[in-house]
């Protein structure tokens, strides 16, 4: 069996020998859904998913490839992935990457006009983005059906419920740090989260005139303390990016102050909530079963945790691989958190590149 540092090691062996590459080319599209009707029942006059494309579909339709976007996320968030010699080559490929509701460019509590501006645009689920983008691709796109689906977090809860609403939709999922529920432990988490920003006299229910600035910083703290590992923490990971001399203070003061970076309040908690309420086994012929649902998949499936999640615990992983028939469970050996699905250093970004790599090929 491979031992953590002997992965690592190589890892960051492979990623030495790969030079930095640019941005791939990627061209941004809107598509907007007339009478969009919600899970909870609210229909939005006209709901609008932004979504990137990178490579060109070929005649035969069959090389496209869905990335489903992360938390608040734009569809810039896979070019980690993306690029010759990397896992998703756009030389050869056709990438369709959507952006989640509220992220404040899709349809967002910060751009909808009233009656859905701000706390009153209604709560959209997973399987509502899900129902979005399957509209995109077959109206817009004339797509119906991929070669693969890949997610990171948010991403991952989506790319399970694709596989469970459309079980022949996609050849091969791929799901790193996310899983197909939001278990209880992150439902607290994710209020947490929330709590900081409502706490905020500011906030006002949600009408504010101004950036709720006290709450935000609150949010991007408790934040910080999920996002990487305790290990993470302890040996200091942060520090070859930063400038020589940065100290700890000085860290966690820069995730208060600018975590959030400009995001409008109440997408943000759109977001915590559209991830807190999902769960696969609430769809539609489950009956509330988790476990049934996941033996329903009929996909092949590589689950990726990473080993020191905060967010989606390599526990909660193991759980549901166990009723997944078709499931290849690697856990990311990462001392880097949640972040490591997202190949947030070069020793994971190797990883994930050839193990994904190597799932996809032909």
């Amino acid at each position: 069996m491979r031992t953590l540092s002997f992965v690592l090691t190589l890892c960051l062996s492979l990623a030495a020998q790969a030079p930095p590459a640019a941005a791939p080319p990627s061209e941004q599209h809107e598509f907007t859904l007339a009478k969009f009707r919600t899970e909870s029942g609210v229909t939005l006059p006209a709901a609008k998913v932004v979504y990137g494309t990178y490579g060109k579909l070929n005649p035969a339709k069959d090389n496209v490839v869905l990335l489903p976007s992360h938390y608040m996320a734009n569809f810039h968030g896979y070019e980690w992935l993306i690029g010759e010699g990397r896992a998703l080559d756009p030389g050869k490929l056709f990438l369709v990457s959507t952006e989640l509701f509220g992220n404040g460019r899709s349809s967002s509590p910060s751009n909808t006009p009233e009656p859905f501006h701000g706390p009153r645009f209604p709560v959209t689920t997973i399987r509502d983005n899900v129902e979005a983008v399957r509209r995109l691709l077959a109206e817009d796109l004339k797509i119906t059906h991929v070669r693969a689906i890949v997610g990171f977090s948010m991403g991952a809860e989506q790319a399970f419920q694709w596989a469970v609403s459309h079980p022949e939709f996609a050849e091969r999922i791929v799901a790193t740090s996310g899983t197909a529920k939001c278990h209880p432990h992150g439902v607290v988490r994710l209020e947490g989260q929330i709590a900081a920003l409502t706490a905020d006299p500011m906030f006002a229910g949600g009408d504010y005139t101004a950036p709720p600035q006290k709450g935000l910083e609150a949010f991007g703290t408790v934040w910080a303390a999920w996002l990487y590992s305790q290990e993470w923490w302890r040996q200091e990971l942060w520090r070859p990016s930063r400038p020589a001399g940065t100290t700890f203070n000085q860290v966690l003061s820069s995730f208060r102050s600018r975590f959030a970076g400009g995001r409008d309040a109440n997408d943000l908690i759109l977001q915590c909530r559209t991830w807190a309420r999902h769960d696969v086994g609430t769809t539609a012929g489950f009956d509330g079963n988790l476990e049934r649902a996941l033996r329903s998949i009929k996909t092949p499936i590589l689950y990726m945790p990473s080993e020191t999640d905060l967010y989606f615990p390599l526990t909660d992983a193991r759980y549901e691989a166990a009723f997944i028939p078709r499931v290849t469970l690697t856990p990311i050996p990462s001392l880097w958190g949640h972040t490591a699905g997202a190949a947030s250093n070069p020793a994971d970004a190797a990883f994930l590149n050839q193990v994904i790599g190597k799932f996809l090929a032909p």
